[in-house]
């Protein structure tokens, strides 16, 4: 008989999406705004009208500790807790929170924040 061959441990973590658009009415959105998450999981943001967008944390508004793990999950980005701009429609932007302290993360879209584009991830143990 053949070798057994090993199986990789099967991944328990989820995928949730966040759609950046703009609604009827003009309101620029995250939706949805408010998520929780287990820690572990990713959240992936669709680019999906009234672009640009892009997902920015604000510094004191995420746990004690969470920077640097925040930074180090978050590729191509601008500046601190800050991620790239995206310019086209359906593009994604993903973030795993494997590393992630329990806790809210607020965020916001850079050039629609005046316009009220925030949103806030709770992640759970």
């Amino acid at each position: 008989p053949a070798p057994a061959q090993e199986q990789a441990p099967r991944s328990t973590a989820t995928v949730h999406e966040v759609r950046m658009t703009q609604e009827e009415d003009g309101k620029f959105v995250f939706s949805p705004a408010e998520l929780t998450i287990k820690a572990g999981d990713t959240v992936r943001w669709i680019n999906e009208k009234g672009w640009p967008h892009n997902v920015a944390f604000y510094a004191d508004r995420i746990p004690a500790g969470a920077q640097q793990g925040l930074n180090a999950a978050m590729t191509n980005r601008i500046s601190n807790l800050a991620g790239p701009m995206m310019l086209q429609a359906n593009e994604t932007y993903e973030i795993s929170f494997a590393h992630a302290p329990a806790g809210d993360y607020s965020y916001y879209c850079i050039p629609h924040e005046v316009l009220g584009m925030k949103g806030t991830i709770t992640v759970v143990e």
